[in-house]
């Protein structure tokens, strides 16, 4: 046998040996593990399907449900789970607050009306709504819309014991922390607004509130202060309230003086 054939013999069964081998090493090696799929456990919620208006009335259209993980829901969400027939039995009330596309149903947030007004469905327990008279520069320019939060500033003039000064000019706050119900017959803020001139304002005041309100309105001038929405869980001033507070300030020709008592 010629000799170059078996040297091309030999290293053909010595390549194809060295193949063989490696090839068994890499089958021997043990298979990567596969990673479990962690299955997410979820619940189907009420939500609102498109955006609800203060002081609108649902219909079982306005409401849709809505597949959530099971860990960011809160108790006082609606579950299918527990009520397959919510859409129909949340139908017919009324908005005490509005609601954005896809925000949960709350019931804390609806009211059933049961065949009264909507001022007497909106009211908050314990609650009465109260209207007084306003104008375009005691309430805030129009700026005031409502479901806004004011103070209640009573201005009056009292005599000067010296006769031959003028008259002293002291402001107060009467009410502080007032929800606003409407502006005139406007219990909602209109779309495309941000500002409503009205006559007239209708305050949401606890029972006693209403009789310092009675009472500021005959003692002088009403005026209205916007407050920021980051005040709006702040304790109201309560009318029976006598002690001084921070604030409630004196103001007698532009100089503050001493904190004066909350109106009674």
């Amino acid at each position: 046998m010629n000799i170059a054939r078996i040297v091309v013999l030999t290293i053909a069964l010595s390549a194809g040996g060295v193949a063989a081998y490696l090839a068994s090493g890499i089958d021997s090696k043990p298979p990567a593990p596969v990673e479990a799929v962690v299955q997410i456990k979820t619940v189907d919620i009420l939500v609102a399907k498109s955006d609800i208006g203060l002081g609108q009335t649902l219909t079982a259209n306005d409401m849709i449900w809505e597949t959530w993980p099971a860990g960011t829901t809160s108790s006082n969400f609606i579950r299918r789970s527990d009520r397959p027939d919510a859409t129909n039995q949340v139908a017919g009330s009324i908005a005490r607050a509005p609601f954005v596309a896809g925000e949960p149903i709350r019931e804390a947030k609806l009211v059933k009306a049961d065949g009264s007004g909507f001022m007497a469905a909106i009211l908050s327990s314990g609650y009465r709504a109260v209207s007084t008279e306003i104008s375009a520069e005691t309430g805030a320019g129009g700026f005031i819309l409502p479901n806004d939060r004011v103070d209640v500033i009573l201005t009056r003039r009292e005599k000067n014991p010296n006769p031959t000064q003028p008259d002293l000019v002291v402001s107060q706050i009467a009410l502080a922390n007032i929800r606003v119900l409407a502006i005139d017959q406007a219990p909602k803020e209109k779309e495309g607004t941000n500002n409503v001139i009205g006559r007239t304002v209708t305050l949401e005041l606890k029972s006693e509130q209403t009789t310092a309100l009675a009472a500021a309105r005959q003692a002088g001038t009403l005026s209205l202060a916007l407050r920021s929405i980051a005040d709006a869980n702040q304790v109201s001033v309560s009318a029976n309230e006598t002690t001084q507070r921070p604030g409630v300030n004196v103001v007698r020709y532009g100089v503050n003086n001493p904190p004066a008592p909350v109106l009674k």
